[in-house]
């Protein structure tokens, strides 16, 4: 295949001519059919490669890494070694549901991933074989000749052959928020970057304005795009603060297995009991120190999350990446499309007949309104939509005022120019639309006006709108129009002579749900910082409309500023304004060197690093290139800002349930621990078997649990700070807490225990306690909704679930205590009715318990204020 000389990456250098001929193309008739073929056999297709899938078996198994699931694997080994077979075979269970419910989940977000990615397939016009045609553009190739006009995405790289008034989007690639003028002309040799190679074009750019013919010569992972994307699919996602502590607490438990273990059997030994019975005890001990049901839990917490948030309009690629919304502390933001509407708006018209100076804009322009889309530049979009709402039917005016000549709009000059025939009259009205100081140059205003002009100028400025300016000027057409009818030179008239109508204060506005959006961020503790391409003028005002606080900084001032001066300074900026992708990764390093959680929003390839830098990278899902969506972990499918905000208090509640399941399952696992412990210390029978304890982790506790897992969000999950980086799942306040409840069931069953042994005799006494642990866990698991607050409220009817899940659950045990084939499982005698009232109001004791505890801390807070 023909290829491009050794300044292959210079192409900008060399004249169409040059490129078409290194190519082996021919610009009019564009390559043959066969020989795209050949080339797409050679170069492959057009696309970026996908990330290397996982094979599915393997991304089962990965559902196992996690200590919990160590210490249960080690559980099920000690239980089996003692002959009983029943335990590891319903730990085995817990660990395949857990597995196959995580497996489940993954596989539903990368299904909706590349549901997202089919919306996305490009199509294009190129020139084959002499005749045009559409095709996608997966199937482009190098040489071939596309097509483009306003609004089509850029298909490949390549070399501009063709610009009429062209102007072309680059922010995915290079953060540019204003669109790029491109033209034809050979630039100088040597390394140009890419957002100043003019007469050239990128993959997943967007035509705003003007038609461009394009020869494609570069195609996939070969392009710009593809080599930040090669650059960015290596490494493993660090592990989220949920994962850490959950293997900390998992490191904790099992070192009081093996204290507590120890001991009982040492214990057991001590007292002569046989060796057989010792390891009885030790094993189910092992057994009630482990939590069995918290990765099932755990996985279906957050799985229901991710469903949940599915359904408002974020994706999360990874389950625990939930979580890590939930602790965020600084939400970094884009401004375009996030925040705002990504649809410029002409929100203010200075001029004494504002319909007036808007048609007059509307004429000069080159956007236009097809089935009620608006196609074209935006700044023109917004003039047109601007005309429009106030009742001017644009093509019919348009019709009534025919253009017969322009100028279209140039860098150099900041102006457009059109001529229209004026209706019913021998004159040419010109209108030129531009740049307001460029406009009064031209213009024949009185002094008086121009300092007007000047005056509203800077008021428009200085907040935050872009300001163009439009003037008219009334011509003979005898003077101005050839024979055919046409403006002779367009040029000649627009030097001077020129009236200042109007001027129009443009500007992308925020979106309504925006501003309530970061209040509530506010008032959770949490910090909103704009990072954005865009000046810092516009950037400003609309930071300070959406209640956004800090300084505003530009990307030069960020680059002055070292990376501990950075560090220092970031709390007290609020907007970062021009910035390149290399500040956005030093603003994300420098909030997390002060320890705070990171979520960084992004649509283009310059965001792409930084989207992985942070602690949670939430892609755009309509404007985001398909690098930015490999980069991120939780794509947004409505790019709204409001929807981050969501899943962050998504987040948050997710988080609490799985804190208040953790405390429920704890502090099971630490009274059977304290039960089996004391009653060996008092040289009683160990006061449940292992299968009784499995019984009480996966049945009794399981249940309850699971439904703690959908427990509806506190009223103040939005109202407080967000957690520290290095916080505990269980705090040593909660610790504290856990182990008093965890004494009162110790003492309780321990003591029920040795009043019913001498009237009922050791077979129903022990009967009896295992039923009392039960009932301690239904009366315990509403408290573990609530640390601080009475459960004697409205909030503890508010999860049905919970208490249908406890009416099963005691159903349940009375079955395991009155029916022939679980009393035989279980080893239980019947159980009179008054007995079980006993083990009832016994259980209770641990809400007195708690309510009194509470109860000190409300009154002592009283006194100290």
């Amino acid at each position: 295949m023909p290829t491009l000389r050794a300044a292959d990456r210079e192409i900008h250098a060399l004249d169409a001519a040059a490129v078409a001929s290194a190519l082996g193309v021919d610009l009019g008739t564009g390559p043959s059919n066969a020989e795209v073929d050949r080339r797409r056999a050679a170069v492959g297709p057009n696309r970026l490669d996908e990330p290397a899938v996982r094979p599915a078996w393997l991304r089962f198994l990965d559902q196992f890494r996690s200590g919990i699931v160590y210490i249960l694997v080690v559980a099920a080994v000690v239980a089996g070694a003692v002959g009983d077979l029943k335990d590891p075979i319903v730990i085995g269970a817990v660990l395949a549901l857990n597995a196959v419910l995580g497996y489940v989940q993954e596989a539903k977000a990368s299904s909706a991933m590349a549901a997202l990615k089919k919306m996305l397939v490009t199509r294009v016009r190129v020139r084959r074989d002499g005749q045009v045609r559409e095709v996608d553009a997966e199937e482009l190739v190098p040489g071939d000749v596309a097509l483009l006009e306003a609004g089509d995405r850029v298909p490949a790289d390549g070399r501009v052959v063709v610009a009429v008034n062209a102007a072309v989007d680059e922010s995915a690639l290079t953060g540019e928020s204003t669109p790029v003028d491109k033209q034809t002309a050979p630039l100088p040799e040597g390394d140009v970057p890419v957002a100043d190679r003019s007469n050239c074009v990128f993959m997943n750019a967007t035509v705003v304005r003007g038609r461009i013919e394009m020869v494609v010569t570069e195609t996939g992972m070969r392009t710009e795009i593809g080599r930040v994307a090669a650059l960015l699919r290596v490494g493993e996602p660090p592990p989220t603060p949920l994962q850490r502590q959950l293997d900390a607490l998992s490191r904790r438990l099992a070192l009081i297995a093996i204290v507590a273990v120890s001991a009982v059997f040492a214990l057991r030994i001590a007292q002569g009991d046989a060796l057989g019975d010792a390891a009885l005890g030790a094993v189910a001990l092992a057994v009630a120190a482990i939590p069995e049901g918290l990765p099932a839990v755990v996985t279906v917490t957050l799985a229901l999350g991710v469903s949940q948030m599915a359904r408002q309009g974020a994706i999360v690629k990874r389950l625990h990446s939930v979580e890590t919304l939930g602790s965020t502390s600084v939400i970094c933001t884009d401004k375009t499309g996030t925040l705002t509407l990504n649809r410029m708006t002409v929100r203010e018209v200075v001029a004494e007949d504002q319909p007036h100076a808007l048609l007059l804009g509307a004429l000069c322009s080159d956007a236009s309104i097809t089935d009620g889309q608006t196609i074209g530049e935006p700044t023109e979009a917004a003039i047109l939509e601007g005309a429009a709402a106030r009742g001017i039917d644009v093509a019919a005016e348009r019709a009534r005022w025919p253009r017969v000549g322009e100028l279209p709009f140039d860098s150099g000059t900041k102006f457009m120019a059109t001529y229209h025939l004026q209706p019913g009259a021998g004159s040419v009205t010109l209108v030129v639309k531009g740049a307001p100081d460029v406009l009064l140059e031209r213009s024949s205003s009185s002094p008086g006006q121009r300092e007007r002009v000047l005056d509203d100028h800077a008021r428009l400025a200085a907040e935050g709108l872009r300001v163009l300016a439009v003037a008219t000027r009334s011509l003979p057409a005898s003077e101005v129009l050839d024979d055919g009818g046409a403006v002779a030179d367009p040029s000649r008239w627009v030097e001077d002579g020129l009236e200042v109508v109007g001027l129009y204060g443009i500007v992308d506005p925020p979106r309504p749900e925006a501003k309530d959006a970061v209040a509530r961020c506010q008032r959770a503790g949490i910090d909103v910082k704009m990072i954005t391409g865009d000046h810092a003028s516009t950037a400003g005002a609309i930071a300070g409309e959406l209640g956004i606080r800090g300084r505003v900084v530009t990307g030069v001032e960020l680059s002055a500023m070292s990376d501990q001066e950075l560090a220092r300074s970031i709390d007290g900026i609020g907007v970062c304004a021009r910035v390149s992708p290399e500040h956005k990764v030093r603003v994300v390093e420098a909030l997390q060197a002060n320890d705070r959680v990171v979520a960084m929003t992004g649509d283009g390839v310059n965001d792409a690093a930084a989207l992985q830098r942070a602690d949670i990278g939430v892609a755009m899902g309509i404007t985001g290139t398909e690098v930015t969506k490999d980069a991120g972990d939780m794509v947004l499918t409505d790019d709204n800002f409001a929807t981050i905000v969501g899943a962050v208090e998504r987040g948050r509640a997710i988080y609490d349930n799985i804190v208040k399941f953790v405390r429920f399952q704890v502090t099971t696992n630490l009274g059977a621990i304290s039960t089996i412990l004391g009653a060996s210390l008092l040289g009683l029978p160990v006061p449940f078997t292992p299968i009784q304890v499995l019984w009480v982790n996966l049945i009794a506790d399981g249940p309850p649990a699971m439904t703690l897992g959908v427990d509806p969000a506190d009223r103040d999950v939005m109202a407080r700070a967000p957690r520290p980086v290095g916080a505990a799942i269980l705090d040593p306040r909660r610790v504290a807490r856990l182990v008093f409840l965890a004494l009162v069931m110790a003492a309780g069953v321990l003591g029920l225990y040795a009043a019913a042994e001498p009237r009922w005799g050791r077979a129903v006494a022990l009967t009896m306690t295992f039923t009392t642990f039960v009932f301690f866990q239904m009366f315990n698991v509403f408290n573990a909704r609530r640390e601080e607050r009475s459960v004697f409220s409205r909030y503890s009817l508010a999860n049905w679930r919970l208490w249908a899940s406890v009416g099963i659950v005691v159903v349940l045990q009375l079955l395991a205590v009155r029916w022939g084939p679980l009393q035989s499982l279980f080893a239980t005698e019947t159980l009179t009715a008054g007995q079980l009232l006993l083990c009832a109001a016994v259980a209770s004791t641990v809400i007195w318990a708690e309510e009194a505890r509470k109860l000190t801390i409300r009154l002592a807070r009283r006194t100290a204020r």
